[in-house]
């Protein structure tokens, strides 16, 4: 497997394997979005993000071992209240908006922290993908 110099990386300790399953689901191609509220991106991560259409990125887990490569294909914004379907498909959910709001309050839960709230309004910044290499 080649390694990109672009990463996505999944997982962090005490995760509770949250970071191996969604790189599973990677590999499974039940996974093909990634989503995060806009605020907590500065500007120049942002660039960085809309940078990466049509580039390959590999896929790391929280040891930063290469996992396996996405091709990244869209990003765009979306609302939490009413996400895209495209997302929600992407991070495995089908149509069930429900379950992937709840799956995502529950994942996020500690963002309020960091002074983020999660409401229908929340602006989420999405990214498509498509697995390429494992």
């Amino acid at each position: 497997m080649i390694i990109h110099e672009d990463k996505y990386h999944y997982g962090w300790d005490g995760d509770n394997g949250i970071g191996e399953r969604l790189i599973q689901q990677i590999i499974a191609g039940t996974k093909t979005a990634t989503c995060a509220p806009k605020v907590s991106y500065t500007p120049d991560e942002l660039e960085g993000i809309y940078a990466l259409i049509g580039k390959v990125c590999t896929v790391t887990d929280k040891f930063g071992t290469p996992r396996c490569n996405v091709c990244h294909l869209e990003v765009f914004e979306t609302t939490f209240g009413n996400p895209d379907p495209r997302l929600v498909k992407g991070e495995g959910d089908g149509d069930d908006v429900e379950k992937f709001k709840r799956d995502h309050i529950n994942a996020w839960d500690g963002m309020a922290t960091e002074g983020i709230q999660l409401t229908d309004e929340t602006i989420l910044i999405v990214e498509l993908f498509e697995l390429v290499e494992e």
